[in-house]
């Protein structure tokens, strides 16, 4: 196992897979501009790394986030799209255009810009307790780090506007029912669990991972026979894989694929 340690953030690799912990759990794991900060550079490790093939993103103590820290101090000109574009926005960025699947395990509550990060990720496992709380409104403002993007694509503009405007917390069911996440699991077991499934992911072939992240990212905004074209030509690399070889060698010798990303 190896183990990096920041002050905001715990990083851990083991088996393959990458633990990105915010680690504030005092303040319920608040984005400071430090946090914001560790949190790119951790993402970028675990995307940097070779011997890492998925990332686990989740959070230390009771909740996942509760979104930016508002006790920190600001001058009285601040303006909030500098720290958004600066410092939230890469490392949600980091976690959409990295080259191989994030899971978000979400504990408790992800409020506020902290929606954004766990939406972004690829697959969302959610905890009994836990919930993805637009809290915005009750402060007067809008969502930010990308959340309106993700609410809209998800869940169309009525039911969209409807969560900001009322400021709902939606529950770990009801957002599998919305299809904003993938699984809820008991409480107590949430990282055991996200661990088993990012294993398992670790064993498919990275290649064929990375390309099917990049292919919804971009068939989202395509028409059908673009998206046809674009599928193609990616399959025309990932036929040439010695992924794919080695799958269709182990699919013929009724065995398990073992695949190296190349």
């Amino acid at each position: 196992m190896i183990m990096s340690q920041y002050q905001t953030v715990l990083y851990e690799v083991a088996n393959r897979v990458a633990t990105i912990t915010l680690n504030r759990p005092s303040a319920s794991n608040a984005f400071n501009a430090q946090m914001r900060r560790e949190l790119i550079a951790a993402i970028e490790a675990a995307s940097n790394d070779d011997g890492v093939r998925v990332a686990i993103l989740t959070g230390a103590g009771r909740h996942f986030s509760a979104g930016a820290d508002l006790t920190e101090e600001v001058s009285a000109d601040f303006l909030p799209q500098f720290a958004i574009e600066d410092e939230f926005k890469p490392g949600i960025l980091a976690i959409t255009q990295a080259p191989k699947p994030f899971l978000a395990a979400i504990n408790g509550a992800a409020s506020g810009v902290a929606s954004g990060y766990a939406l972004a990720c690829d697959m969302v496992l959610m905890a009994e307790n836990a919930c993805i709380h637009q809290a915005f409104s009750a402060i007067g403002l809008i969502p930010d780090g990308g959340a309106t993007w993700q609410l809209i694509n998800h869940l169309g503009s009525k039911r969209a506007y409807e969560l900001i405007a009322m400021g709902e917390r939606l529950s770990a069911e009801r957002c599998v029912n919305l299809g904003l996440a993938n699984r809820v699991v008991p409480t107590d077991v949430l990282l055991k669990e996200a661990r088993a499934l990012a294993e398992q992911l670790a064993q498919r072939a990275p290649l064929a991972l990375r390309y099917a992240k990049q292919v919804l990212r971009k068939v989202m905004k395509m028409e059908l026979d673009d998206a046809i074209s674009y599928e193609a030509a990616l399959q025309n690399r990932l036929v040439r894989s010695e992924d794919a070889k080695e799958g269709i060698r182990a699919f013929l010798e009724k065995r398990q694929p073992v695949f190296t990303g190349r």
